[in-house]
């Protein structure tokens, strides 16, 4: 087997440079601009990105360091399954959103619609493509109770360094 490295392809740029009161998801954070600021040597990736609407990042956590298998999620107060939510606190520390593309100049993409910590490192660009990602019939597990919430919803302290020292388990 492969061993496992990820190299960082560029850094998010936000207007959040604190965990608490950030979206907890990108319809959180709609309207707020962001920018992905591409390493020049994977800038030549971001060709023909530009006619896609929207785009998937994956980031790391990188202000997270410990892992839980049982967290109290945003929007909920009973204990879920860490892979039953978006909390940061997974084995991978792994991040996913889909945002706005609103263009792309040099090796800088400007971005809207943005839940993201300031200078969070970009693991990777996909575009979203409603024929491949858009699902008509599907079901939101728990979420489905409070989905109306999620956009005036901000995250707090739950999965600070200083919380999960007494943490969740």
């Amino acid at each position: 087997m492969r061993q496992l490295k990820f190299d960082p392809i560029g850094v998010i740029r936000t207007p959040y440079t604190s965990l608490e009161d950030m979206p907890i998801q990108p319809g959180g954070g709609k309207d707020e601009l962001g920018e992905l600021i591409i390493k020049p040597h994977y800038s030549a990736g971001l060709a023909d990105l530009e006619g896609f609407s929207h785009i998937y990042l994956l980031y790391f956590f990188h202000r997270t360091t410990v892992t839980r298998m049982r967290v109290i999620p945003f929007l909920d107060d009973k204990p879920r399954g860490v892979f039953a939510t978006r909390a940061p606190v997974r084995p991978n520390h792994i991040g996913l959103s889909v945002v706005e593309l609103i263009g792309i100049e040099g090796r800088r993409v400007k971005i809207k619609n943005i839940d993201i910590i300031d200078g969070t490192p970009l693991l990777d660009i996909k575009p979203y493509i409603k024929v491949f990602d858009g699902v008509e019939e599907c079901r939101s597990g728990w979420m489905e109770a409070v989905r109306l919430e999620v956009e005036a919803h901000r995250s707090d302290n739950r999965f600070s360094e200083e919380k999960s020292k007494g943490g969740n388990s």
